[in-house]
């Protein structure tokens, strides 16, 4: 895929993102989409054949740890991108796909998301014992932190739909996660 071909599926699933936390994932249409984009029927359909192709995509974009870790970057600086990038989540519920993924789930897609559960707990799970190697985090249970740290963020996501929560929750995840994890 060209350079242009990928910045063009960039923008679609940037924008189907946003589409998705407004609507849900089945008030979300083709039609939509091409409107939030700007491009023709068929130029959205040369990227995704359908809503759920494209759902599919934006859940299965991941955060890129291995590729911060074998670059041996500081552990606790990803540590801090990451908690940054969730802080805003939580903090902009227009950023969460919550109602998107329980709909989408209840379409029998439970499979895919216990893939995309996995991944998840594998790239913290990484991290931490990266971190632990390089003395930068708590000699802590990885599976025990990355199970921790998943499930409070995705309470807070969920909740996000329906609480309106502060700078204070934010900040409050975060702290937690760092005492957790980080040494001194």
């Amino acid at each position: 895929m060209g350079a242009k071909s990928e910045r063009t599926r960039e923008r679609i699933l940037k924008e189907a993102w946003c589409l998705f936390a407004e609507k849900g994932f089945q008030a979300v249409t083709m039609t939509d989409v091409c409107e939030r984009t700007g491009l023709s029927r068929g130029g959205l359909y040369r990227y995704f054949t359908g809503t759920e192709e494209l759902f599919s995509a934006i859940l299965a974009q991941e955060y890129k740890v291995s590729d911060r870790i074998n670059r041996q970057e500081s552990a606790v600086v990803i540590l801090e991108d990451m908690l940054g990038e969730i802080k805003k989540e939580i903090l902009q519920k227009e950023l969460s796909l919550s109602l998107a993924i329980y709909e989408y789930a209840n379409l029998g897609n439970e499979e895919l998301f216990q893939k995309i559960n996995e991944n998840a707990k594998k790239r913290w799970i990484s991290l931490i014992e990266y971190g632990i190697e390089t003395g930068e985090l708590k000699q802590v249970c990885p599976e025990q932190a990355a199970e921790c740290i998943l499930y409070y963020y995705q309470g807070l996501r969920m909740w996000s739909r329906v609480v309106p929560f502060g700078v204070q929750t934010a900040e409050y995840y975060v702290k937690t996660i760092r005492e957790m994890l980080v040494s001194g």
